[in-house]
């Protein structure tokens, strides 16, 4: 799938996702996990939960072998090297913390599902305390009859 097509497909998502959630507290908590039951979702499920557990197999099974992934401004343009370098400090990381999903929207179009979700993480690693909200959006393409996760961006 061309990046083009990816970017217009978050940027109909955030739309959609904003104009659901800007109209106050009156439909607060309305909305905000959308999604989260489908195969799509799923593989993103499997995905963080492999991360928690230092599951590397299962984690890099849910990737696209061509997967982009961006975090802190720097980019990994695939699986593997996403499994022998960032991924084992991934796992490090999120080992020592505890970290609670606030909402998560999965949108599938055909091939194409996107994944957005924001968390709250709380910890100390390294003798540093944490507490910060992230974002999260992920871009998952079916191939193959499988969900793969084909691109993620990561901030907070």
């Amino acid at each position: 799938m061309k990046m083009k097509t990816i970017n217009i497909l978050l940027v109909l998502l955030m739309t959609f996702s904003f104009t659901a959630n800007a109209h106050g507290d009156k439909h607060k908590g309305k909305g905000l996990f959308k999604g989260v039951d489908t195969p799509a979702a799923k593989v993103v499920l499997t995905f963080h939960q492999a991360l928690e557990t230092g599951n590397k197999e299962q984690a890099r099974a849910q990737l696209a072998d061509d997967v982009t992934i961006y975090e802190g401004g720097r980019v990994e343009r695939s699986a593997d090297e996403y499994a022998h370098h960032h991924m084992l400090s991934d796992m490090k990381y999120l080992a020592s913390m505890k970290s609670k999903t606030l909402e998560h929207q999965v949108t599938v179009l055909g091939n194409t599902a996107i994944s957005a979700s924001r968390s709250h993480t709380k910890g100390t690693y390294k003798g540093k305390e944490r507490d910060y909200q992230s974002m999260e959006t992920m871009v998952l393409v079916k191939q193959d009859g499988e969900w793969k996760i084909k691109h993620i961006h990561w901030s907070h």
